[in-house]
């Protein structure tokens, strides 16, 4: 059976932007693999990063590490969004280390039947997760219960290299640390770099690094500059096929709602993809490209198709493929524009009806 649309992956390319992370950062490097590894495929990409000198691996969901865990998969993986009431018992049988950010999850975890592998979360201001309010009565736990392997924070605006905020976040960090090694505590591996901020700021590169985007070969914002400026090179390439290729005339209304009209006498192609496969129903002045011509989007995505707008002159025929993104014609950052979004979204939302096809190289 034939696919309608495939995304290719480049797992050649993920090996090299790990290689140049690693390299860049000087550290130990955790290749961030959640959500399927941003949309790649969380075994393969797993598999690769590791081959290429990731020293660990990391996700978002226990049922993640439980996955890669299951296949055969033993470098050190943590898991940072496991709230309490998780199956903290599951985590430490598998050897996952756990992230912990409140006193709750903490008292959970020490009652297990055996030391759990633990990272303390600090928020530093980003104030999304972290400990903040229960810093110091969590200072007064008892930590022999569990093993502290980690401490780590999250920058808000490591993209934003510039940024006051990211020199107040590590003195913070550093302070807080202090208060933790004041108790007795000293945690092995340091983290707080994202993406950004392992491009950046080579400074607060600590003990590890967490890159996420960055392995994909896409960039934390544009304005820090292209992919192709930090050696980076994109992993996924999106295709569908053309579902349907007709000649129409000028004033001819497109999609739902008519929210647009031809202005000349043109061929339409209808692209075999739509927002259930992760294409943003929102997207404006984005589209395909077929035999080097980019076609843009006409009229509104629909749930399985959207329509671009071939031009008069073009040859294509229905039943071939266009290129929805990839290094070449539109790219994952030319959709976040089109989208009001960003790169991240483009990728991580393509869903399981677009089979992923990997190129080993």
């Amino acid at each position: 059976m034939q696919n309608r649309a495939e995304a290719h992956i480049n797992l050649q390319a993920i090996s090299r932007n790990v290689e140049r992370l690693k390299k860049t950062a000087g550290t130990d490097l955790l290749a961030v693999v959640k959500a399927d590894a941003y949309g790649h495929g969380l075994l393969e990409v797993s598999k690769t990063a590791l081959l290429a000198g990731a020293d660990w691996l990391g996700v978002a969901l226990l049922e993640e590490a439980i996955t890669l865990r299951k296949a055969g998969i033993t470098a050190p993986i943590l898991a940072w969004l496991v709230p309490p009431g998780s199956d903290f018992q599951l985590a430490l049988t598998h050897s996952i280390d756990i992230a912990i950010s409140s006193i709750e999850a903490f008292e959970q975890i020490s009652k297990l039947n055996g030391k759990a592998r633990v990272h303390i979360e600090v928020d530093t201001g980003m104030t999304r997760g972290g400990f903040l309010d229960e810093w110091q009565e969590f200072l007064r736990s008892d930590f022999s219960t569990v093993e502290v392997v980690g401490f780590f924070s999250h920058f808000a605006r490591a993209d934003e290299p510039k940024e006051k905020q990211n020199r107040d976040q590590v003195t913070r960090f550093n302070a807080m640390l202090l208060e933790l090694e004041a108790v007795g505590v000293r945690p092995p591996v340091k983290h707080l770099s994202n993406s950004a901020a392992t491009l950046a700021d080579h400074a607060s590169a600590l003990s590890m690094v967490r890159t996420g985007i960055a392995m994909y070969g896409l960039t934390p914002d544009t304005r820090m500059g292209s992919s192709d400026s930090f050696g980076l090179v994109p992993a996924m390439t999106l295709r569908a096929k053309l579902h349907l290729v007709k000649n129409v005339p000028a004033g001819s209304p497109v999609g739902y709602g008519a929210t647009e009209v031809t202005t000349r006498d043109t061929r339409l192609g209808v692209v075999a993809m739509g927002y259930a496969d992760g294409i943003p129903r929102i997207a404006r002045n984005a589209g395909v490209v077929f035999d080097g011509v980019r076609a843009p989007i006409i009229g509104r995505v629909s749930m399985d198709q959207f329509v671009v707008d071939l031009g008069p002159e073009s040859s294509a025929q229905s039943g071939d493929w266009v290129t929805v993104f990839g290094v070449d014609g539109y790219t994952a950052d030319d959709w976040a524009l089109a989208s009001q979004s960003v790169n991240y979204e483009i990728v991580t939302r393509i869903g399981p009806r677009v089979p992923r096809i990997y190129d080993h190289g």
